[in-house]
């Protein structure tokens, strides 16, 4: 009688967790994204890199120290989330779904194309009506040589790192529940709240203010647009995904202060507004829809509840 009391009540902690989790599963996946990252990151916010409470420093590989103290809080965090919450509600089918969609490469030359000129593009025009032309110059040959090893290290780091997380999970799911506009709104927010505690560090920029952060936000909110159109049309394919979300990132680390140097903190907003024009074009174009279509099982239970609800 004992033992089986004891038994059930070393049950019953894991099975109220799978509960909450199936009853929840996109908050669980934001509350775990965020709380796995952050305590990872702690560690580097502490130490001389920022705060200077801990006396070590991160060592530097390749891109500074983002390989050694970010990318471990970033993979953990979304990764580990989401497939939690995938195993937990979905099971072994989930998570082959969850993978199959890593490895979805067909999705059409032309989305290949946008997600990897698109965001170049637009950042460079929103920068040179920001500057009326001035002080742009072409870049060294250096910067095309290195540009494209680049983006395939920001793929399999960044990309690799967040994407399956915030698009392929939760992304899919938000769009179930709420309009695409809404369900990206939610999701970029939250995006852009998971990256809060970086602005503690060298990851931030040097002088890091309120315009700083309002501008990743700006940003952040501009690419999650983008990101579900090439999601949405690009037959949920994660790698193109990846690419898109890298471009960004490549773009501004490697080439940006070639094609702008010494840029002021006016300059800086140019992305925002390039970025920002795109996001309304792209909107625009597909009616707000940002190129969702609804599952057919989707669509009839959601038929079947509007006639019940009308009778």
């Amino acid at each position: 009688m004992t033992s089986t009391h004891s038994a059930d009540s070393g049950r019953a902690p894991s099975n109220g967790f799978r509960a909450l989790v199936r009853r929840y599963p996109l908050i669980t996946f934001f509350a775990l994204a965020n709380a796995i990252s952050w305590v990872a990151w702690t560690p580097y916010i502490l130490s001389l890199d920022g705060f200077g409470v801990l006396h070590f420093r991160y060592p530097d590989l390749l891109m500074g120290n983002q390989l050694t103290a970010i990318l471990p809080g970033a993979y953990l965090g979304p990764l580990t989330a989401a497939f939690t919450v995938t195993a937990i509600t979905e099971g072994r089918d989930g998570l082959r779904r969850w993978r199959r969609r890593l490895f979805q490469f067909r999705a059409g030359v032309a989305w290949y194309a946008f997600a990897l000129f698109a965001v170049p593009v637009a950042v460079l025009l929103g920068t040179l009506a920001a500057s009326d032309g001035e002080g742009f110059q072409t870049p060294s040959l250096m910067v095309l040589a290195i540009y494209v090893p680049m983006l395939v290290v920001q793929f399999f780091t960044t990309g690799l790192a967040e994407e399956p997380g915030w698009r392929d999970f939760a992304l899919s799911r938000l769009q179930q529940r709420h309009h695409p506009m809404v369900a990206t709104l939610i999701l970029g927010t939250l995006w852009t709240i998971w990256h809060l505690p970086l602005f503690l560090t060298p990851w931030g920029g040097p002088d890091v203010t309120a315009e700083t952060i309002v501008r990743f936000a700006v940003m952040a909110m501009e690419m999650s647009f983008l990101i579900t159109l090439v999601f949405n049309k690009g037959r949920q394919s994660l790698p193109l995904v990846m690419l898109l979300h890298c471009s960004i990132n490549n773009f501004q680390s490697v080439a940006f202060s070639e094609f702008f140097p010494g840029a002021d903190d006016s300059l800086l907003w140019g992305p925002a507004l390039g970025l920002g024009v795109l996001s309304i074009v792209v909107i625009a174009a597909t009616k707000g829809k940002l190129g969702y279509t609804a599952p057919a099982g989707l669509v009839e239970v959601r038929t079947g509840d509007v006639a019940r609800s009308a009778n």
